[in-house]
């Protein structure tokens, strides 16, 4: 049996557990994988959620990024002093099913996407989906469900 390496992993964060343990796992997945391999974080800033503010400013969503930044510099950190020498982050806008499981994965020519487990319980996946279902059926790379 033969061993399969990866070599540009993606990893979507949004702030959940499930996230940062998909985070975690990818930092052991691109260890085993080798120096070369790259670990791409990305984070998605959903702008339709700021349709549904009767007073939009373009400083909120100017602090949601400032915040989304910060966390994806620690992560980077952090994937830096557990040995992973090729390590970036993206800040994306628009709508996570798409970019996480069609337009990321071809951007950053990704052949593994980690993605934390859904929160969501049945009736809310029926009713809006989730993401992590979506990128499951979407997506046209190896895709690894990390639970919390």
């Amino acid at each position: 049996m033969t061993k399969t390496v990866y070599h540009n992993i993606l990893v979507p964060v949004d702030g959940s557990k499930e996230a940062e343990a998909a985070f975690h796992k990818a930092i052991e997945v691109a260890l085993q994988n080798g120096e070369s391999t790259h670990l791409q974080i990305l984070h998605v800033i959903d702008t339709r959620s700021f349709q549904n503010v009767t007073d939009f400013q373009t400083t909120m969503v100017d602090q949601v990024s400032q915040t989304a930044k910060e966390t994806l510099e620690a992560y980077v950190k952090e994937a830096q002093a557990a040995g992973v020498k090729n390590v970036a982050y993206k800040i994306e806008y628009g709508s996570p099913k798409a970019l996480i499981a069609t337009e990321a994965p071809k951007e950053f020519e990704a052949d593994l996407i980690m993605i934390g487990a859904t929160g969501l319980n049945a009736i809310e996946r029926l009713l809006i989906g989730s993401v992590t279902e979506y990128v499951t059926r979407a997506a046209k790379v190896d895709t690894l469900i990390v639970r919390a």
